[in-house]
């Protein structure tokens, strides 16, 4: 049945049994707009965009495949801020002859990925549109934490990482080449593995600023050092190179640091503690800060791609 077949509320009336209910959740989808509580007093707001064609592709991507980054998107946004998820807003604009399976695939992604962080859809909207488009806004709660910006790094501080790297950029290249393996970088491209819980435990801990790393890591650190007026220093040694990325970056005539140091979409998170900081084990350190401006690797320029731009 296409979504035309369907109509508008045919379809949320498919998409919404699928979406559950959580615990801050006092009002859900169905009303004129959704009541979720807010313990903390304060809401942390984060919204993305993904544009088929520009941000996925469905001969890449399964409908849950595209939940899951959707939602990764915004709620690691969330996590970078130091809060836990709460609730997710979700608009779908969809070319009309587009099988209603496939709104109810992405409506199971977007839920799964939610449910990683106890957070839930709980409201958003639908259209027509000849591309297709999935809007998400995500809330987070600070649990009484200060949030954790992009303007506090210090000289001195170490620079630390959360969750994988390079590898969803790795498999975005294999993928462009018209491959479907190593599956570990396939997959890592189409679900990315976010350490949603590092967010809230790096505020615990200490840090002075905190960035989701989706554009690519130099560019991202880049904001810390802009946000900061500090410089920043990556060591390229930091960095494992699992034996897939080396093997396909040697196939396909890559450099693997390109993506480590430039990919995007794996949604790490990137922070700083000060130096006497004790990080716990998903936090490893790749680096410094200091004087100055800018980001450099191993003290030099980096003379390779910085990351994505949405206008490029």
């Amino acid at each position: 049945m296409s979504i035309a077949e369907a109509g508008e509320f045919g379809l949320i009336g498919r998409i919404v049994p699928r979406l559950g209910t959580g615990e801050t959740t006092l009002i859900g989808p169905g009303d004129d707009a959704a009541v979720v509580r807010a313990p903390d007093g304060r809401v942390v707001a984060s919204t993305d965009v993904l544009v088929e064609g520009r941000h996925f592709r469905r001969d890449w991507c399964g409908a849950a495949d595209v939940g899951h980054r959707a939602a990764a998107a915004n709620l690691a946004d969330i996590a970078a801020m130091g809060a836990v998820p709460t609730s997710l807003l979700v608009a779908l604009c969809v070319p009309t002859g587009l099988d209603v399976t496939w709104a109810e695939g992405l409506a199971d992604g977007l839920t799964a990925e939610a449910a990683l962080t106890g957070a839930t859809v709980v409201g958003g909207d639908t259209s027509s549109s000849p591309t297709l488009t999935i809007a998400v806004t995500a809330l987070g709660d600070l649990r009484g934490a200060a949030p954790v910006r992009r303007d506090g790094a210090k000289p001195g501080d170490i620079v630390a990482l959360a969750g994988r790297i390079g590898h969803a950029a790795a498999g975005l290249t294999v993928l462009s080449r018209g491959f479907r393996t190593p599956k570990l970088l396939v997959e890592a491209y189409r679900r990315p593995a976010v350490p949603y819980s590092a967010g809230p435990e790096a505020a615990r801990l200490g840090a002075t600023s905190m960035i989701d790393v989706s554009d690519g890591l130099l560019q991202d650190l880049g904001h810390i050092s802009t946000a900061s007026g500090v410089a920043i220093d990556v060591h390229r040694e930091a960095f494992d190179l699992p034996d897939q990325m080396r093997d396909a970056a040697k196939a396909l005539g890559v450099d693997p640091y390109q993506w480590i140091l430039a990919g995007g979409d794996d949604h790490p998170l990137a922070a700083t503690f000060p130096p006497d900081a004790a990080l716990p084990p998903q936090w490893r350190p790749i680096g410094t800060v200091h004087d100055g401006e800018g980001v450099t690797v191993d003290r030099k320029p980096w003379t390779g791609g910085l990351g994505w731009d949405h206008f490029r």
